[in-house]
Formats: C-alpha cells, structure tokens, sequence
C-alpha cells in the first residue's frame, strides 16, 4: 500500500481541521454541469472516479481529502473509486446509494429533488412519545418502506407517536437486522429506493408520527473496506465485542470522527428523520475533551434547523453523563434505553432472573424505584458484573428513560426467539403493559405487541461464506451459553439457525393475528388514550410527581400527583396471588379530601381477555385480583354533603388557608 501524503498534524497525530472539513459533503453530489465527489483517503495517493469506462481524477488537498468534478456525469449515474492503481474497484464510503449491493458500484442520488409535503412538521419533544422498534425487512410480508407505510395508520390509530427504525444502512446479504453495516450512508438496497424511505417519513410526519433512525458507529460489519482508504478508521486502543473498534481519539481520527458526525446530519438533513438511537454507546471509545456522541448529536442537531430531533442512547454501563446538557458536562441525548425495567419486568413474567437478569428479581420495589428514578443501578455495586455499574441519575426527568417489556434483543435471546406472550400468563402479561404504558417513563413497544403477536424473532445475518456463517452460528449458539436453561443440548439442536434464509421468514409479522386479537389492540389503543387524556400521566413525563409503596409479597401501588388533586391516580398492580387488603397505613393510599377511590380501568376487564372486575369500595376491605393491575380515581363520597367538585374546591380551598 501506498504511503499516505505528508498534512498537518498535532503532536497526538490528529490531522489538523481542513476549513472545508465541516462545509463540503462527502460523497457524490449533482453540480451544474456534474457531479462533485469528496472522499477521506489519506493512506493513498490517487484517486480516480471510474464511470461507464472512464477514468477521472481526484485531486488531493494535502489533508487526506480528494475532491474534484466529473462533468457530464448526473443522478442516476453508476460509479466506482479506483485507488491508486489498484485493479480492484471500490464502492465510495460515502455512497448514498448501491442498487447492486455493498460491492456493486454507486449511484449518484440527488436528495434535493424529493417534493416533501411536511414544511409544517416541527419535529420531536422530549415527553409525550411512545415509541414503536420496527424492523422494515420483517415488519410486513413484503419487507419494503412502502408496504410499511400502510400501517402507519394503524400504528397512529393505536397510539404511537415515534417509531424507531432498526439500521437500514447497507450490508451484505440478503437479510440481516442491520447493525453489521457496511456503507453507512447507504439505505438498503433491500427495502426499496432512498425516496421510497423519504415517502415514508412523510407520510408519517403527515399522520403525526416521527421516525428516528437506529444508527451504529461502534463497528462495521464483515466485509467493510473502509482500511484501504485509511487504516486510521480503526484503532486497537480498546476491546470490542463486535469486531475492530472505530478511531475517535487517536492519530488522525479527526477524518473519522468527521465522517460520522457527516453520517448522522446526512440522515436527518436528507431523509428528515426526527433524530437517532446510538447503538452500544459504550463501545465508541474516545478519551478526548469533545467526545464524539457529543459531536455526533450537535451535527444532527445543525442538520435538523428549526426542527426539534429526539436522540436516545443504548448504554449498557448506564452512564448518566449522556443524557445532561453540555452545560453539566453531559452529551446532550434526550433519553437512554433502561435495561433495567425490562430485566426486573422479565423476572417478574418468567419467574427466572439468570445470566445478565441475576440482580433483578421482580420484587414491586424495583418497580417503585424505576418509576420514581428510572436506573435501579445508579453507581452501587452490580453482582453479575462483580463492580458498581451506573451513575447518579436521580435528577433526570422521567421521560429522560425509555422502557420496553421486549426489543429485538431481548426476544432473539430468549433462545428461541420467543414473545412474553409464550412465556407468562396473558392476565400477568395485562398488568405489566398497564405498567408500562401508564408509568412516567417513555415506553416502548416492540414491532407486534401491541397484538401480542406469536410469531417469533430471531437473529439472523446471511452469510454466503460458509467460514463467516459457522461464525455467526457458532458465536450465537456460545453468548446463550450464559443463560444455563440455554444449555440443554435439546434446546440448543433446535435453535434457528440465523443464517437460514427460514430464519427470516418466520420472524416477519402475521398480520392476520392483529385482527384476530381485538382485544389485545383494545388494552393498547385504551391504555394509550388514557397517557395521553390523563393530566396526571402527562404530568409526570415532565417532572418528579409519582411515589409508590409495597402493599404485599409481589403487590404495590404507584401515585401519580397532579396538580389538581382531582386529577390524582392511583394505580395498584398486583403480580402475584388475590390480595385481600384489610388497610393501608400509607398516606399514598388516601385519596384527596371529601373523596374516595374508585376503579377507572381494569386489566381484567372483558373487553382485553380479561375475566371481569366486581366493584371495589376501598373505604372497606377489598381483594386486589391476582396479576391484575387496577387504575383509580377520586370521586366524591356518596355518603358526604358535598358531592359535586365546584363545593369540594371550595370546601379544600377554606382547608388550606385555615378556615
């Protein structure tokens, strides 16, 4: 390989900012008279465009840039890069398009000649989402943008407002789940045309619906090219699970991080997506002063304008720091993924808390404190990981965590790629969804819940070489090793082999379930209806308003104040046997003055499959059913004088000012 060009470096061996960095796109883009290429290359000395048999010329800027204007070329037009005088021909890094696959040549894509109809849309705020994991390639028969966006009416009628695209970014083979990507401005060839993928957020933007983009920038997936242009988009400074770790922080990473920061404002400038879910956080390794999710989310937030983007993070160790302002020392990202809700849900459903679920067992505190703080490890020691795992969070906004029953991770590993429908009881399954759909975090469904879909998930990755496919089989089979019911030989001859093409099949939606389960969509659409009509629900999204108690072995309540007390709810979840509740010796449990609890709504009820729900006077002793969640309201006393709201206002009012 060719020794790279002399350019200005820092003592450190970063590359110096070229002005043009942060101002010229990379890739191909149409100019009059062509079309103008930018590509990061600095190991090599030349760079030639190859184009229906021609060769042209890119010129270097000394920074480890080439840059030039191949006239007559225009969209639509195929290209290669041809480095230095090698035979070998490469797909451009920044290639916004690859009709033909990762290793087929490039399409130039004009992204301004889409007619968007969404100039009123505003984009995203923080509280007031629930969010919808969807994965384009299984989520309908067809896999493609267009088919789904026939449900998106659907989806609004239920009751989403943001829906969480899982990577659609181009990788090899013909199905995967997208976080082995390849070409990271690429959508997929597999779902249709980019201005497919652009009709589809507008038609969501339409419905009232944003669309966020998964996005992974902790590795890239078999098969990438990205060394040839410069070994400089690696590092060897950090372990990583997934495969060879991006340079952020060492010699010339600011090519890379550059790249990246272009990779995350290109989505949301070009497709209009209302923001980004980071992949892994933890796996983008940078020790610098600016970290790079930071970057990451100024870049995206640059691109959006007067638009406001949502930005959520995985992070397995919990770091807090991600999700404060800069001005706090923080990232900047409007909420974190809470592993820990969907663990202790887990325990709670299954009644197993092995492997990553060991410290959490379902008790109602866990269920109380993720309420009131969201993280349950916020710095104190984490028995599985034998160290303290998170930081303080206690300050942060509800809204500020997402929880989930299930995601794509947590179903594919259940072994067998099965929903927490086929692991619980359909009534204990109830009163989880009631606790997750009413509680003041951001919820989150996964693509199918809200029918209880039955189909299962797998992972799966396609893989022609048959080296890279014992890999990915083998390598599965070895994580579910961790979980010991994984273990049996029985169960592991029978797991979905994720690079069978029937892996896939069987993954995508029946959608003939959805209309043959009205009630699941019923406690859903009514769940969701009562978030967001509930001023008690949508107060809590916004600040700390929710308290709760242990009431029994496996029961508790949770208290959601608002600011008039009239409006105050309370919600009893009971996930273990009747509980007969003879008094409360608990202030959380006394309803505003003059009044008394009375049912409002009822996982048991018939309508969702439930078997009925006798009148509860909870000024006497009454049984909280078995998994079954129970939401109250204040009413006036039918034995007090006072029984329309106008006298009681009045009569609290003379309480709190002494008369």
């Amino acid at each position: 390989m060719s020794a790279p060009p002399p350019y200005p470096a820092d003592d450190a061996g970063r590359v110096l900012s070229h002005p043009s960095d942060r101002t010229m796109p990379l890739g191909a883009r149409p100019v009059e008279g062509g079309v103008a290429f930018r590509l990061w290359a600095p190991a090599r000395r030349m760079v030639h465009i190859v184009s229906d048999g021609q060769r042209h010329a890119l010129t270097t800027d000394g920074h480890g840039y080439f840059e030039g204007v191949v006239a007559g070329m225009q969209p639509g037009s195929l290209y290669q890069l041809q480095l230095d005088e090698e035979a070998r021909l490469y797909a451009d890094p920044a290639s916004r398009f690859q009709p033909e696959g990762p290793e087929g040549p490039s399409e130039v894509m004009d992204a301004s000649a889409y007619r968007w109809t969404d100039d009123d849309w505003r984009g995203i705020e923080p509280a007031g989402q629930v969010i919808y994991e969807m994965h384009i390639g299984t989520f309908t028969p067809e896999g493609t943008y267009r088919a789904a966006a026939e449900k998106l009416a659907f989806l609004k009628e239920i009751g989403v407002t943001l829906i969480e695209m899982m990577p659609v970014n181009e990788f090899f083979g013909a199905f995967g789940w997208g976080y082995d990507g390849v070409l990271p401005f690429a959508p997929t060839r597999l779902y249709g045309r980019p201005d497919d993928l652009r009709a589809f957020i507008d038609q969501a933007h339409g419905l009232g619906i944003g669309v966020i983009l998964d996005v992974v920038y902790n590795h890239f997936g078999l098969g990438e090219c990205f060394e040839a242009f410069s070994p400089d988009y690696f590092t060897d400074a950090y372990a990583n699970e997934w495969g060879r770790s991006i340079n952020f922080d060492g010699r010339n990473a600011e090519g890379t991080r550059a790249f990246f920061a272009a990779n995350a404002a290109a989505w949301v400038e070009d497709y209009h997506f209302d923001g980004l879910r980071l992949d892994a956080t933890q796996a983008l390794f940078d020790k610098s002063d600016d970290h790079i999710i930071a970057e990451i989310a100024r870049a995206a937030r640059a691109a959006a304008g007067q638009r406001r983007i949502y930005i959520v993070g995985e992070n397995e160790p919990q770091a807090a720091r991600l999700i404060r302002p800069a001005r706090e020392g923080g990232y900047g990202l409007e909420a974190l993924w809470n592993d820990d809700f969907h663990h202790s849900a887990t325990a709670v459903l299954t009644g197993r808390n092995e492997a990553y679920y060991h410290d959490h067992r379902g008790m109602p505190q866990e269920f109380i404190s993720a309420a009131k703080f969201g993280f349950l490890f916020q710095g104190q020691r984490y028995d599985w990981q034998n160290h303290g795992r998170g930081e303080p969070a206690r300050d942060r906004a509800p809204c500020s965590f997402v929880h989930f029953l299930q995601n794509h991770d947590q179903v594919a590993n259940s072994g067998r790629g099965l929903r927490a429908s086929a692991l619980t009881s359909m009534a204990r399954l109830r009163a989880a969804t009631a606790l997750l759909l009413l509680g003041p975090q951001t919820p989150m469904l996964f693509q199918g819940q809200e029918f209880f879909a039955a189909t299962p998930f797998f992972y799966f990755a396609d893989h022609a070489d048959p080296k890279n496919a014992d890999m990915v089989r083998n390598g599965r089979i070895a994580f579910l090793q961790q979980f010991p019911s994984l273990r049996d030989p029985e169960i592991v001859a029978q797991m979905a082999d994720p690079c069978d093409a029937a892996t896939f099949q069987r993954s995508k939606l029946d959608w003939q379930e959805a209309a043959s389960k009205p009630e699941a969509l019923a406690l859903h659409r009514d769940l969701l209806r009562l978030r967001r009509e509930e001023p008690a629900f949508r107060q809590a999204e916004r600040r700390r308003c929710v308290d709760g108690s242990v009431i029994g072995p496996s029961a508790f309540l949770l208290r959601f104040e608002a600011e008039d007390p009239w409006d105050d709810r309370l919600l009893l979840v009971n996930f273990g046997a009747d509980l007969t509740l003879i008094s409360l010796p608990d202030p959380l449990f006394a309803p505003p003055a003059g009044c008394q609890w009375s049912v409002r709504w009822s996982s048991e009820a018939v309508a969702y499959g439930g078997t009925g729900q006798k009148a509860i006077d909870t000024r006497k002793r009454f049984r909280l059913p078995g998994e079954s969640a129970l939401l109250f309201h204040p009413q006036a006393m039918e034995d007090h004088p006072m029984m329309d709201k106008a006298a009681l206002d009045e009569w609290q009012a003379g309480v709190s000012e002494g008369g």
